[in-house]
């Protein structure tokens, strides 16, 4: 069994050592992000050899351009980033997002809480039923934490149609989750 040092003593060191193209500090800070930044890549990408590889591109990115980081923030926030622009980047490619405009439809309803017992890895599979263009905006906002206007430049639409995405992944959600608890209830 493999023991993966979570915690590096001095991680301005390591990040050091890692930028000058070390390969003993890029594997250890690889393994102790890669969980977690896999995770990330998944949000975005159904596929987990898909993720993987899009998470691999993203850690080659992140060695590569590793003197540009800063240190002005969390290390994990920057390599966080990277693999969110990575996967989006990624859907481009294989032209799998795309975004409805109609903003017209954008409501402000309360946003309804569902209580449910769904496992989590039922919760992923709701959201990977997601269109593409309203799964990327739910999970940049709700998961990632973006807010609106960040989502719009990153993807390169507009805010009103970032909102009205994210509005519509809710409905979708919730409507599946509460389709599920009626099944597992039995009651309609």
């Amino acid at each position: 069994m493999k023991v993966i040092q979570l915690h590096h003593k001095n991680n301005t060191t390591l990040l050091k050592k890692a930028a000058k193209g070390k390969r003993n500090a890029q594997q250890t800070l690889f393994e102790i992000h890669a969980p977690k930044m896999l995770s990330v890549c998944r949000y975005y990408v159904k596929d987990m050899q898909h993720a993987e590889s899009v998470m691999l591109n993203a850690f080659y990115k992140a060695f590569v351009n590793l003197k540009n980081f800063k240190n002005e923030g969390s290390f994990e926030g920057w390599l966080r980033r990277i693999m969110v622009r990575e996967s989006i980047s990624f859907l481009r490619q294989q032209k799998q997002m795309e975004f409805s405009v109609e903003e017209d439809q954008l409501q402000q309803e309360p946003y309804n809480n569902v209580e449910s017992q769904i496992e989590v890895a039922q919760i992923q599979q709701l959201i990977d039923e997601l269109p593409e263009g309203y799964k990327v905006v739910f999970v940049m906002y709700a998961i990632e934490g973006y807010k609106h206007q960040e989502i719009a430049e990153i993807l390169n639409i507009s805010l009103g149609t970032s909102k009205s995405q994210l509005f519509k992944a809710r409905q979708m959600l919730q409507k599946k989750i509460k389709d599920i608890n009626t099944t597992s209830y039995g009651t309609n």
